[in-house]
């Protein structure tokens, strides 16, 4: 039987230890603040970032087309019908012309695709542009000469949106957020991916430090291994909870004066419909964010605690099978393939969260803490799923636990030579 008063020692030196160290503090800072500015970084590219004025030439042989592609962009589109190809081709290599396209009767009657002649560069936002310029402009002189009534085209350019709605369980309707829950359960799973690698980094260096410094052959003296590795995965398991709780509460504020803040400083471009179509179109709901569900956060930190045991125990018992940090990486790439391919993983259950697939990567213990999380930002995931992910989990790290404390137990006292997964086996078999 454990006891739990030395392992409530070696969680608070641990906690202590870290929590104090200006690494703790620094970091404990910046990422919200790189957040932020990430935020910001984004919100200005959409309004102040404008796309390179191009000049492109056209040569229209039909004489329809070029009238109509000048009247949707007069900046961009320049009349070329009376230059030779030849010198159109000179005035691009020579810099005078970004491009030119060369129209012909074939682009309207023959469905043959007009081909845009460029040097340097050309983003694909450029090139889309001018696809879809090109294609409204054939599209209506096709119309014209089959001569379409203004009503029949006007029906023809007319778009369907599609508005949704959520339907709860109690049968009320409520506006739909998915794209923006999509996005959080993408986060959320991405969040605990980096955490439990970072965290059981830091546990798995700790034990190396320990190790070459001699300090665990003391420690070792007066505690079992067992209580000193379920201290430790506590203890950095209290430093993993504490930062995160600084981080949500920052993140909170900040989302809360994001909105206002934004809408200050859009108000004047949101009330000229020329500025905003200038600025791209922006829409000040997009500054709206909506109310993330109590247990989605509850859950976060369920899963994220329940992923920090499994993996943390892994991170342990590596460390304690080496002398030098440098001597890790054979035996962590198990630990991280089976982390990527739950990453991967969650692309799927962002895109399909009630599929096979994501079911699958949601209940098995290895990819859970990544997939589960993400299925219940974006969609409703039956109880009794959640609640055998857990269970999964929890019977997964009692053996974790049992196998990394056996390894962990004959590995902190073994000094020289490089472990190898033999080793491991024998160490778990004598322990």
């Amino acid at each position: 039987m454990m006891n739990w008063r030395q392992i409530l020692l070696v969680l608070k030196r641990e906690y202590l230890t870290r929590v104090k160290s200006t690494v703790f503090i620094i970091s404990t800072l910046l990422i919200p603040l790189g957040f932020v500015a990430y935020i910001a970084l984004i919100i200005g590219i959409q309004f102040w970032e404008s796309e390179p004025q191009q000049d492109i030439g056209i040569h229209d042989q039909t004489e329809m087309l070029v009238e109509r592609l000048i009247n949707q962009n007069d900046d961009r589109y320049t009349d070329m019908t009376h230059v030779p190809v030849d010198s159109l081709r000179s005035l691009v290599i020579i810099g005078q012309l970004d491009g030119y396209i060369l129209l012909t009767e074939d682009h309207i009657t023959g469905g043959q695709p007009p081909e845009y002649i460029y040097t340097g560069s050309s983003s694909v936002t450029l090139q889309t542009s001018i696809r879809t310029d090109l294609r409204e402009a054939i599209r209506e002189e096709r119309l014209v000469r089959e001569q379409v009534s203004d009503e029949i085209r006007n029906i023809f350019e007319t778009q369907v949106s599609l508005q949704t709605r959520k339907l709860t369980e109690t049968g009320d309707e409520e506006e739909d957020h998915a794209a923006f829950y999509a996005a959080l359960g993408f986060i959320l799973g991405l969040v605990i991916f980096f955490s439990l690698f970072m965290y059981g980094t830091i546990i798995m260096r700790g034990v190396i430090e320990e190790k070459s410094n001699r300090i665990i052959e003391v420690i070792a003296s007066s505690i079992r291994p067992i209580e000193l590795l379920t201290g430790k995965i506590l203890g950095i398991t209290s430093v993993a909870i504490t930062q995160f709780a600084v981080w949500t509460l920052l993140i909170v504020l900040v989302a809360m004066a994001a909105g206002p803040i934004a809408m200050m400083l859009v108000g004047d471009v949101t009330a000229d419909p020329a500025a905003m179509e200038a600025a791209g179109g922006i829409d000040p709901a997009m500054f709206e964010i909506p109310a993330v569900p109590v247990s989605l956060v509850f859950g976060f930190f369920v899963f994220f605690v329940l992923g920090y045991f499994l993996y943390s125990a892994l991170f342990a018992s590596i460390g304690s099978a080496v002398d030098s940090e440098s001597d890790t990486q054979q035996l962590m790439m198990p630990v991280f393939v089976v982390l990527f391919i739950g990453f991967f993983l969650n692309m799927e259950v962002v895109q399909n969260p009630d599929s096979g697939i994501s079911l699958f990567g949601s209940l098995f213990p290895f990819f859970a803490p990544m997939n589960m999380i993400s299925r219940m930002a974006i969609s409703s995931v039956p109880l009794w799923q959640i609640g055998l992910s857990i269970f999964l989990m929890l019977a997964t790290i009692a053996g974790t636990m049992l196998l990394s404390a056996r390894i962990y137990r004959v590995g902190i006292l073994q000094y020289g030579g490089k472990a190898g997964f033999k080793d491991l086996l024998k160490w778990f078999r004598q322990s």
